[in-house]
């Protein structure tokens, strides 16, 4: 894998930041490549305009730690959606919370589409939103094979001990939604 830009961006609230910090503490950690992530946020402490990003790269240093032209954007709310989407790269994936974003407006050509209800899983399934984060995790796992699962799986049993087996469910979910998000792609033409 050469240079692979991750953005992801929602509400403050929702671990957009945990979720880069997993994602490049993953890839760092687990699967030896160069990474750097960044972030920035809104003064409020949740509800306002997040956003987080994560480079990484198997073969050389990271000379640039912003993200130009994402190869993935993660889309956790409309607002993220509708001030990201026109950044992503032709043929790029886009993933979103299908329960919190509707794909509207023009998109890249080539980009896929992958429509993931984690916010409705982790409710759901879990009787805990603040999974959401990680059942997105999941989910781009499977989609991007960006990082190892295993390597998921014991970043986020180091990261949350005490809800080690919730957080363990909610990985396992997503990877669920996530194959199914596989099967039922979308591609902008």
């Amino acid at each position: 894998m050469a240079r692979y830009e991750v953005r992801i961006a929602g509400f403050g609230g929702q671990g957009i930041v945990t979720m880069a910090v997993v994602l490049g503490e993953t890839a760092s950690l687990y699967d030896g490549k160069y990474v750097v992530q960044t972030q920035s946020y809104g003064p409020e402490a949740r509800g306002g305009a997040s956003k987080s990003e994560v480079v990484m790269d198997d073969k050389e240093e990271i000379d640039y730690p912003k993200v130009q032209n994402p190869d993935v954007f993660i889309a956790m709310s409309r607002a993220a959606y509708l001030s990201y989407k026109d950044g992503l790269k032709e043929n790029g994936i886009l993933i979103v919370d299908e329960d919190l974003v509707e794909i509207e407006g023009e998109l890249p050509k080539g980009v896929k589409i992958y429509k993931v209800p984690a916010t409705r899983i982790a409710d759901k399934n879990l009787g805990v939103k603040q999974a959401t984060n990680v059942v997105m995790l999941g989910a781009f796992a499977v989609i991007t094979k960006a990082v190892s699962i295993e390597g998921l799986r014991d970043r986020i049993a180091d990261r949350w001990p005490r809800f080690k087996e919730t957080n363990l469910r909610a990985l396992e979910l997503g990877m669920k939604a996530g194959e199914k998000a596989l099967t039922q792609v979308e591609t902008v033409s």
